[in-house]
């Protein structure tokens, strides 16, 4: 009898979005689909890619392959970042700050998606301009891009009644 090892993940990987996008031709309308996923350790390496392809399962095997091609390392400091950062990319801007522990992920969707397979436990960030899915993780990458571990961590304290 052969044995089979039990295979573990290096990455975990996140669906953003899967849009299926039409092209009017002659005889009709031809149908893609594109996958946006996100891929991390859960450690400090994420990575967002977009693939397209004829059926969703290709779009998304092809989006995995270029999110792990695009993977960046940034510093956690106590499941936190290091320091506020305000990033604007192709019309979207993210803000993050740092939270104490046990504030939780505070944001929104997509940013919210990619922190939490990079392995971010508490942070408060904010979604501006544009709300498009793709803009925004890409805003999110060069805002995680951005930090240095250089600065001394400002964590936000709790305020409560």
């Amino acid at each position: 009898m052969k044995e089979y090892q039990e295979t573990t993940k290096e990455f975990e990987e996140k669906i953003i979005a899967l849009d299926r996008v039409t092209r009017v031709v002659k005889g009709g309308r031809r149908f893609r689909f594109r996958a946006t996923v996100v891929v991390g350790n859960g450690a400090g390496q994420v990575g967002v890619g977009v693939g397209k392809g004829g059926d969703a399962p290709t779009s998304i095997v092809k989006a995995v392959a270029t999110a792990k091609k695009a993977l960046i390392t940034f510093p956690l400091y106590k499941n936190t970042i290091p320091h506020q950062v305000q990033v604007s990319s192709d019309g979207a801007t993210v803000f993050m700050k740092p939270a104490a522990p046990g504030t939780g992920v505070i944001a929104g969707g997509t940013v919210r998606s990619i922190l939490e397979v990079a392995g971010v436990k508490d942070i408060l960030t904010k979604s501006l301009g544009s709300s498009n899915k793709i803009n925004n993780a890409y805003a999110t990458i060069a805002a995680l891009q951005s930090l240095q571990v250089d600065e001394k961590p400002q964590v936000t304290k709790k305020v409560g009644k």
